[in-house]
């Protein structure tokens, strides 16, 4: 499982930065997601990055193979 949020935050326009600060996240979960480097995603990241991005948990996560 792989997720979306390098081309969500791309088309949407957002840096790493401002969706730390609007969801309190910190940079370094996010840029290892953004990176494809995390292991595991929480499922309160989860959920914030959905309302913070305006996407589906099948948006954000995609299954590579």
């Amino acid at each position: 499982m792989n997720n979306n949020l390098s081309e969500i935050l791309g088309r949407q326009k957002k840096s790493i930065s401002e969706v730390s600060r609007n969801t309190g996240l910190s940079r370094s979960t996010l840029t290892k997601l953004y990176y494809e480097k995390s292991k595991a995603i929480n499922f309160d990241t989860l959920k914030k990055l959905c309302i913070e991005l305006n996407v589906t948990p099948n948006d954000l996560l995609i299954k590579r193979q």
